[in-house]
């Protein structure tokens, strides 16, 4: 490579090209004599198909997306340097979101344009409790503006987008809609779950972490960061990219409210156990010392092998007049409606008796 004159983007410019050129590759060239019924085999570039309300969403977002590359990272399989790469997009100036399982600390992050425009970033902060990540680009194309995060709360139904570069195929949209909201998802390889995560059925794969999920007016729903497969994809909601990313932009980091429990969304067979009045709430089965809830909150004990259910711990059905009918809306309550050091009114039931206690949150505790 080094006789060949070639910087890293040169190379990689040439690698794509190549690639594209293998997949053209499969077939056999459609020439004139082999195309029975056709004068021509010159398809005219101007002459566009009329495309679709998509078309419009597609050309009026995608010079905000950017892929991104990142350089110097291990590979996992083979413990040797490589490269990862992933989407992005234009939040505000020169800021550009994406996801931060996709960055590195000590990684070199370039993001490349659909117009071909490539440019060097720094990594400006990261929220590993969210998956959000904020990049600064040393260079904006003149066609690429800031996306708007939606104000909307999404709704199960709505037609949305996904944009970004699955695979490295650069500039792919695929169509869904929101399957779900509010969801809390849980990790595989990290000790905690994403709070109000946006569900949805448009094609979701490697490479469109990071990349914006929009509504037919081009407004981001959220931050594509998982694909479950069968036809399942997650992302951040606006609603939390909104919290976390300004702070990552001024600060580099993020807060999180703590309350230092450990719980479980109350079933039938809690109910039953606990003598509850019917089953919603959340049962305390573990108070974490010296957090927020040590000496607020009682925890509950684990019954025998045979009937494992939590028993006698408070069980929690509002906070500040707000119902809490499950651990989804505990954690998207404290996520998008308090703050480390603000002090909330938790209304549960202690021994068959309903009782408020006060309870000043903490902060998450770093995850490095």
């Amino acid at each position: 490579m080094n006789d060949s004159g070639l910087d890293r983007r040169g190379f990689l410019s040439l690698a794509a090209a190549g690639f594209g050129g293998a997949l053209a590759g499969c077939a056999e060239p459609r020439t004139e004599s082999s195309i029975e019924g056709n004068s021509s085999s010159q398809i005219d570039r101007d002459n566009l198909a009329e495309g679709s309300t998509y078309t419009d969403v597609y050309e009026a977002v995608i010079d905000s997306v950017t892929q991104v590359q990142v350089f110097g990272i291990e590979d996992p399989l083979t413990g040797e340097e490589g490269q990862g790469q992933g989407s992005g997009f234009l939040f505000d100036g020169s800021y550009v979101v994406t996801n931060e399982h996709v960055v590195s600390d000590d990684a070199e992050i370039d993001l490349q344009y659909i117009n071909g425009d490539w440019t060097s970033t720094r990594l400006v902060g990261t929220d590993f409790y969210t998956d959000l990540a904020v990049l600064e680009a040393d260079h904006v194309p003149e066609a690429a503006t800031p996306l708007s995060l939606s104000e909307a709360y999404p709704v199960v139904g709505q037609e949305v987008l996904a944009i970004g570069n699955p695979f490295g195929l650069e500039g792919t949209m695929t169509k869904g809609i929101v399957s779900g909201v509010d969801r809390t998802l849980d990790t595989r390889d990290r000790d905690f779950s994403y709070s109000n995560v946006v569900q949805t059925d448009a094609a979701v794969n490697p490479g469109n972490s990071g990349g914006p999920l929009v509504d037919l007016d081009g407004n981001v729903v959220g931050v594509i960061n998982a694909g479950g497969g069968d036809n399942i994809g997650f992302a951040i909601s606006a609603a939390m990219t909104s919290r976390v990313v300004p702070s990552l932009i001024e600060t580099g980091e993020y807060e999180h409210p703590y309350m230092g429990i450990g719980l479980a969304t109350v079933d039938r067979h809690i109910a039953e156990a606990n003598d509850l009045p019917e089953a919603t709430g959340i049962i305390v089965t573990h108070v974490e010392p010296g957090e927020a809830a040590d000496g607020v909150l009682e925890e509950a004990t684990m019954g025998g092998e045979s009937d494992p259910v939590p028993v006698g711990g408070d069980v929690i059905f509002e906070i500040d007049g707000e119902p809490i009918p499950d651990r989804h809306a505990l954690s998207t309550y404290l996520e998008l409606e308090t703050s480390p050091g603000e002090t909330i009114e938790v209304d549960c039931w202690r021994d068959g008796t309903e009782t408020a206690e006060s309870l000043t949150l903490g902060s998450r505790p770093s995850a490095q």
